[in-house]
């Protein structure tokens, strides 16, 4: 008998008349609320603001919530394509499937066109939002713990997993060897490993990007967000005993995760021999800050002389 224990939540979402709401939606809109709220204190410092923040993030999170949905029906096809699958099943996010993969690829890419199109220095933004991203995240990996789901192998450890009788959509998850999840078995907490490692990968790239600021080159602290959390997510997917697809004996999922590792090492080491240094592109946000500032503050000046010479009428 297991005398110590996670328990699981008894509960994974609660009514508001007819209106469902999922505590896996809640984490993650907590989630991108605390990384808003870093990255604009980050981006501050570079010069920036907050409208900058507001319409990057009006942009870059519906394209990573789509790029997260689709990755997850693109590696899992059974359920939603044919012949077995059906398209419908694609809209049916209650019902589960968000990889943070397809949303960190997706997401970055829209930040970046719209970077381009605004003239932000994308480089500063990446590094402004590493730290913020792993928190987000982080907290994120909360609603897998409310949802029952994407656990890992059977532990006797005394942080082991326990799962209950709550209405949640893990409960019907096959766990491994194609049976059903035993009762009174507990399960390694994956959800809190992932949960543990990208916060203390987000405090090492506060501590590195403060304590090397002057060597670093621009774009180097997202490199080290990709190489941190690939290295995590490879050791953490190996666990899970969730159904994924199998290509060339591992998970799918951990071969994109070691992609991640690999493209981060290669972009950090891009960066320092060809890389541009903080200052240039610091002095360049101000720059466009400040135009953005004077064009703003034309257009009340413009406005108000209109609803002046209204008046007047």
């Amino acid at each position: 008998m297991n005398l110590a224990y996670i328990p699981s939540p008894t509960f994974s979402y609660f009514k508001v008349g007819p209106l469902t709401i999922r505590m896996y939606a809640i984490c993650i809109l907590i989630g991108i609320c605390v990384a808003v709220a870093i990255l604009t204190k980050r981006w501050k410092r570079c010069g920036g603001t907050f409208d900058q923040v507001l319409d990057t993030t009006l942009v870059a999170v519906p394209c990573g919530l789509v790029g997260a949905r689709l990755y997850h029906c693109i590696t899992t096809p059974g359920q939603y394509f044919p012949p077995s699958g059906d398209l419908t099943n694609i809209l049916k996010v209650w019902e589960g499937g968000m990889a943070i993969f397809g949303g960190i690829s997706v997401g970055t890419l829209a930040a970046f066109l719209w970077c381009r199109h605004r003239r932000y220095p994308f480089a500063l933004l990446a590094d402004a939002i590493a730290p913020a991203l792993m928190v987000a995240q982080a907290i994120g990996r909360l609603g897998n713990w409310f949802n029952q789901e994407l656990y890992g192998s059977p532990t006797t450890l005394p942080w082991g997993l326990k799962l209950n009788d709550a209405d949640a959509i893990g409960k019907t998850e096959v766990c491994y060897d194609g049976q059903a999840c035993p009762t009174d078995t507990l399960f390694h907490p994956t959800f809190l490993y992932e949960m543990i490692w990208n916060l203390i990968g987000a405090a090492l790239i506060v501590w590195i990007g403060h304590r090397l600021a002057s060597t670093l080159k621009a774009g180097q602290q997202f490199a080290m967000y990709l190489m941190w959390y690939g290295l995590g997510r490879t050791w953490i997917e190996s666990i899970r005993i969730n159904y994924s697809t199998i290509v060339l004996g591992l998970r799918i999922n951990v071969w994109t995760a070691i992609l991640c590792f690999a493209l981060g090492c290669a972009l950090f080491a891009a960066l320092w021999r060809y890389g541009s240094d903080r200052g240039p592109l610091v002095d360049r946000l101000t720059d466009v800050t400040a135009d953005e500032l004077e064009r703003a503050k034309a257009e009340e000046e413009r406005a108000a002389a209109a609803k002046a010479a209204k008046a007047a009428r």
